[in-house]
């Protein structure tokens, strides 16, 4: 019996793990690189909700087609659909209510230490599960996530010296 509930977790993970990953270090990009232009915060909300919405729906699309291609049943075809597109949303929405509730500075460091966290909590569970290093495990995701960040900021940086 244990050994099912493990397995129905490990389902439900996979099925919400591409989401949040995407939403997570889609959404500190943003943040990031969107902040201290003109209207920040009303850039940065709405560029998270445009990005919740089209991106999102891209990708729930792409996974829908892969996983026909798959052949896989359609109930698992729907349920890593809907999982993957409500997930991206909820993520999301968190980073947008940091944004529009925190001054600026604070909401991109709370924006980033959120994210962090978020990223080391499901890279954690996910290497336990699978029986890896779960340190290694979240150094290795907290790096693409960071070099992320810092890509953001340098492209940022680099079109305010263009622009100034």
């Amino acid at each position: 019996m244990f050994k099912k509930i493990r397995k129905k977790i490990q389902l439900y993970q996979t099925k919400f793990s591409f989401g949040m990953t995407s939403a997570t270090v889609t959404d500190l990009a943003l943040i990031v690189g969107l902040n201290q232009t003109a209207n920040a915060k009303m850039s940065i909300v709405a560029a998270i909700l445009i990005i919740a919405l089209a991106d999102n729906i891209s990708d729930s699309l792409g996974i829908h087609i892969f996983q026909e291609s798959e052949r896989k049943e359609q109930k698992e075809i729907w349920l890593s659909t809907s999982t993957n597109f409500i997930t991206r949303i909820l993520v999301s929405l968190t980073f947008m209510l940091l944004v529009l509730f925190l001054p600026m500075n604070l909401a991109v460091i709370s924006s980033i230490v959120w994210g962090l966290l978020l990223l080391s909590l499901l890279s954690y569970t996910i290497a336990k599960d699978e029986g890896a290093n779960p340190s290694l495990e979240v150094i290795k995701h907290l790096g693409i996530a960071i070099l992320v960040i810092l890509g953001s900021e340098l492209i940022r940086r680099f079109i305010l010296m263009k622009l100034s």
